[in-house]
């Protein structure tokens, strides 16, 4: 089972320490807190947090923000943005946004959708990197980008960089169409069909990606179940943890 594999290696524990007797949630919670050894990882959160982070001229802070449709993580980056002051760039709404244009290029990209296939990574890119350079923002968030290998190799070739973080949310796929069922938003890809073939999409193509960034020690997960501030309140712990700990570094 793939959340099985993915589960062992996001939330393999630093130490060989025996877990105390503290709830699941308290020791899944602490498996997400990278250790002072992890250097890459520390100095880029250390840039992330500093108050001083992102004046070099450079790129900003960059954190990819992933999780099958549904999971809730367009929601939770509103949230993450406004508290933790980021710009939220999301890649489903790029391309919405192409397809309302009218142009070829969106009624090439609707069609895709339709079908429940991976927009062409050259397209989602391109108009990430657009938006990317549009915002005078020191911290972006990514959301819903990489889905899948083509589009992480895409992007690292073609802005000559890759993220600094990486937040993974888990969530069940009976949740996920429940949810997407219930939205009612008019999208035209908001059916059983096709979400079906989404979600097959998402379990093939897109969980490698998290296990790729969780091998270079870049990927968090969080548990995306329960109420909206529930899952907040993971993610808001997650961060002032991350904070806490590499600005004493």
């Amino acid at each position: 089972m793939w959340r099985r594999r993915l589960g062992a290696l996001l939330l393999r524990s630093p130490s060989s320490s025996t877990p105390s007797s503290s709830s699941s949630y308290q020791q899944h919670h602490h498996h997400l807190i990278p250790t002072p050894n992890e250097k890459p990882l520390a100095l880029s959160l250390l840039r992330l947090f500093a108050s001083q982070a992102g004046s070099d001229g450079g790129r900003p802070f960059i954190a990819f923000i992933l999780g099958g449709p549904g999971s809730g993580k367009g929601t939770q980056c509103t949230r993450i943005a406004s508290d933790f002051g980021f710009a939220h760039v999301s890649a489903g709404d790029l391309l919405r946004n192409e397809i309302s244009s009218g142009t070829d290029k969106g009624e090439l990209i609707l069609e895709i959708i339709k079908e429940g296939r991976i927009v062409p990574s050259e397209i989602t890119v391109e108009l990430i990197r657009k938006a990317i350079e549009s915002t005078t923002a020191k911290r972006v968030l990514i959301d819903g980008f990489p889905r899948c290998e083509e589009n992480r190799i895409a992007f690292e070739k073609i802005t000559g960089t890759e993220p600094d973080l990486v937040i993974f949310f888990d969530c069940p796929e009976d949740e996920m169409v429940k949810r997407l069922l219930g939205r009612n938003q008019g999208r035209v890809d908001d059916n059983i069909e096709t979400i079906k073939k989404r979600l097959k999409v998402f379990e093939s193509l897109n969980i490698p990606v998290v296990e790729y960034y969780s091998s270079r020690g870049k990927a968090h997960k969080i548990n995306a179940t329960g109420t909206e501030d529930e899952i907040f309140e993971a993610v808001r712990k997650l961060f002032s943890s991350l904070r806490a700990t590499y600005l004493e570094v």
